[in-house]
This record gives C-alpha cells, structure tokens and sequence, in this order.
C-alpha cells in the first residue's frame, strides 16, 4: 500500500513562497504520474499541478507561471515549488497519482495572509 506524506506548509504574506514536498512509499513511484491537488475551505478538491514520468508538466490555469512541479523518483519525492502566492491560494494541499488512486495523507495546510 502506497503512503503519501505532505509537507513545508506554513503561513506566509502575499506575494510570498514556499516548497511543498511530498513523499511516497512504493517502488511503483518512478511509473506513475504524480500531481499536487488542493482544497480550500466549502470547495472540491481540485487538480493544480501534474509531472509525468518523463519530465512533462500540466498546470491549471489559476496557478501556471507561478507554481512548479518537479519530482526525484530516486527519492520517491514530488515537489510543489509556489511563488508569487494569493490570498486564494489559501487551502490544504495534498499529493497523490494521477488520476487518484491511493489513499490520501493528512496533507500541508498552505495560508496567505498578510
């Protein structure tokens, strides 16, 4: 069974940045596409960020030229580099294969607040 464990979360001012991390349990890590979601307060969870196996990278629109996703598969690690961040930004973010298939972590809760 796969474990995901998030973290770098905090609080920071608008305009700031931060870098998530994400580490995953399993050998099938290094085959799989793995993505960042997020979920802010009475919203669905929502897909922000994608890295395929090879390298390739998707990205929604509301966070494109200011997030990026890179992944260590020597590690098992994907990680979630934010800048330039808005108070929209604000909500829990969590790591997970896409599409979805394992059992979500506690995720690293992301606040911008000045």
């Amino acid at each position: 069974q796969v474990q995901l464990v998030e973290s770098g979360g905090g609080l920071v001012q608008p305009g700031g940045s931060l870098r998530l991390s994400c580490a995953a349990s399993g050998s099938i890590f290094s085959i799989i596409t793995m993505g960042w979601y997020r979920q802010a307060p009475g919203k669905q969870r929502e897909l922000v960020a994608r890295i395929a196996v090879g390298g390739s990278t998707v990205y929604a629109d509301s966070v494109k030229g200011r997030f990026t996703i890179s992944r260590d598969n020597a590690k098992n690690t994907v990680y979630l580099h934010l800048n330039s961040l808005k108070r929209e930004d604000t909500a829990a973010y969590y790591c997970n294969c896409v599409p979805v298939q394992y059992p979500w972590g506690q995720g690293t809760q992301v606040t911008v607040s000045s």
